[in-house]
Formats: C-alpha cells, structure tokens, sequence
C-alpha cells in the first residue's frame, strides 16, 4: 500500500469524511485490521477563505503547492486535495510536486460515464460554479454541465455560513432540493456534489436526481491509486 497525502482542512468536517472513508475502503478491500496509511494535513481554512475572496489564487497556490511539498516530504506517495473549489489551482500544486495527483473531478466523470450520464447538474461553491476550471474538466470528458441559475449566493452562503461549521437545517437541505428540482427540469440526469461539505444535507433519498458526491468517489479513488498503482 502506497502513502496517501491529503490536503485537508477545507472544511475539516468534509476531511472527517474523507478520513472515515479512506480508512473504510481499505478495509473493506483487504478485511482484518487495515486501515489506510495516510497522512492528513489539515490546513487553517480561515486564511485560504481570505485569499478566495480577495481572488488571490496566486497566494492560495502557493500555499497548497507548500503543502504538497510537505506530505511527500513525509513519505506520501499519492496526493489528495480534499476540497472541490480548491482545484482551481491544481495545476499550480502538480506544477511543484513530483508524484501522483488524483483529480477530484476524474472519479466524479469515471462514475457518472460508466452509468451512462451525459447531461449533468453541478451544485458548489460559487467559485466553483462560476468559473470555468471544474466545468471544462468535465466537458473535456464528454459531460455536459449545467449549473443553477438563481440562487447562487444563498447556496454558497449556507456552505461557508453553516456546513462548514457543522449546521445542518431542514430549511438548507429544502433549497438544495429545490436547486436540483429546477436543474431536473432543465434536463440534467444527475447532480453532482461539487462540494465536499454538501452530501451533510443532500443524499440518494432526498434528492430528485441520482446523486454523485465527489467526496466519497475522490477518496475510493485515492485508495485504489495507493493500493493498485492506478
């Protein structure tokens, strides 16, 4: 099994969640006592918030790029970002390390193309939504992406505002149901959780659409890279 780095901290609840299921994956794959072997930097979020919305991505890439260094330093062999707004500056973090990458976005593609999903419903951050890093990657897999059109800001609001506090209301999950309504009805087949922290409010029985949460493919992903080479 190779060393797994992962980027964390972004929120650290989303990195809880992928903790438990690196550690679950594996030892659902080899049985008896394994667990992963990885290692977690998790990063103080309030900084990195900062420089997302002062658009200093210059800063922010710098700072994971630090930090990649620091895991393989460590002994990591395969590198995990553990946020979806984050990416936007992967190509920064790959430019400065020597040593395999696991795109957030390709297991997410991986699994809606083998169900047969061309016409997808991507929710996140509104950085994510807005800008066009996670919706090319995807497109560049044949995907075609649709995003909301209105209440944009009230679906990143309750992102910064209550998940990645830990809160969870009845009311939040209700709009992200009503996002994706809406997204149905414009033809998507499928959402996508395009952040870390939304699978707390959204999941297969209260969503319209069948559901693919990047944090819980990215980190089977992860695993399968440690363990296969692949």
């Amino acid at each position: 099994m190779r060393t797994i780095g992962l980027i964390g901290g972004m929120s650290w609840e989303s990195s809880a969640h992928y903790y438990r299921i690196l550690n679950e994956e594996v030892a659902q794959r080899l049985g008896g006592l394994h667990s992963a072997d990885v290692i977690l930097h998790s990063l103080d979020f309030a900084p990195i918030e900062a420089m997302q919305r002062a658009d200093d991505w210059q800063a922010a890439g710098e700072r994971l790029a630090a930090s990649a260094r620091g895991l393989i330093a460590a002994g990591a062999e395969v590198i995990g970002l553990a946020t979806n707004t984050m990416h936007i500056v992967a190509d920064r973090l790959t430019d400065a390390i020597d040593a395999e990458f696991i795109h957030i976005a390709e297991p997410t593609a991986d699994a809606l193309l083998a169900d047969g999903f061309t016409r997808v419903a991507l929710l996140g951050t509104r950085f994510t939504l807005e800008k066009p890093f996670y919706r090319e990657r995807l497109a560049g897999r044949g995907l075609e992406v649709l995003v909301p059109e209105v209440d944009v800001t009230n679906l990143n609001g309750i992102i910064y505002e209550e998940l990645c506090r830990g809160i969870v209301t009845e009311g939040s999950r209700q709009r992200y149901v009503t996002a994706i309504e809406l997204l149905a009805a414009r033809g998507a087949q499928a959402v996508i959780l395009g952040c870390t922290e939304i699978n707390m409010l959204i999941d297969d029985p209260v969503s319209p659409l069948p559901v693919y949460d990047t944090t819980e493919l990215h980190a089977k992903a992860l695993v399968e890279a440690a363990l296969t080479g692949r």
